[in-house]
């Protein structure tokens, strides 16, 4: 497990980058975190470190977001996903191995998510702009 300070929505977006770097195109990255913890600043990071060059913001009215890059990203919102026939509803089991896939709001579906997936929790630290950003699955992120 890998825990590190982000002061910034710029170094959590070089964070991003940085995991961005690690991906081979498949990986499911779980994201855990409050409304406003910079889940989708992470993923713009990411997306940036894929050479995504579509504006990167919050699927949470379209449930998912797909953009194309160095690989195929599915950009997901769980926040309104309650059971398994939600779930189902939003396509999400016939995406996993299809590319890469950023999950905001995974405490939702913990218990669906595949072996192996990238856990990524992001909490807001004492200062203002502050997170605290714990990585599990993933070694070597080097900010």
């Amino acid at each position: 497990m890998i825990e590190m300070i982000s002061e910034s929505l710029e170094k959590t977006e070089n964070v991003g980058r940085a995991i961005a770097s690690k991906l081979s195109g498949t990986e499911v990255i779980a994201l855990f975190g409050e409304l406003g913890a910079g889940k989708t600043a992470l993923t713009r990071g990411i997306c940036q470190g894929l050479n995504v060059k579509d504006n990167v913001c919050s699927p949470t009215f379209a449930i998912v977001n797909e953009y194309r890059g160095n690989h195929k990203v599915y950009h997901f919102d769980m926040y309104r996903v309650t059971d398994i026939d939600d779930l189902s509803s939003t396509g999400y089991f016939d995406y996993i191995n299809t590319g890469i896939l950023i999950i905001e709001w995974s405490e939702n579906i913990k218990e669906f998510l595949p072996d192996g997936a990238i856990m990524v929790t992001i909490k807001c630290g004492r200062a203002e702009n502050e997170r605290v950003l714990t990585f599990d699955g993933l070694e070597g992120i080097d900010v």
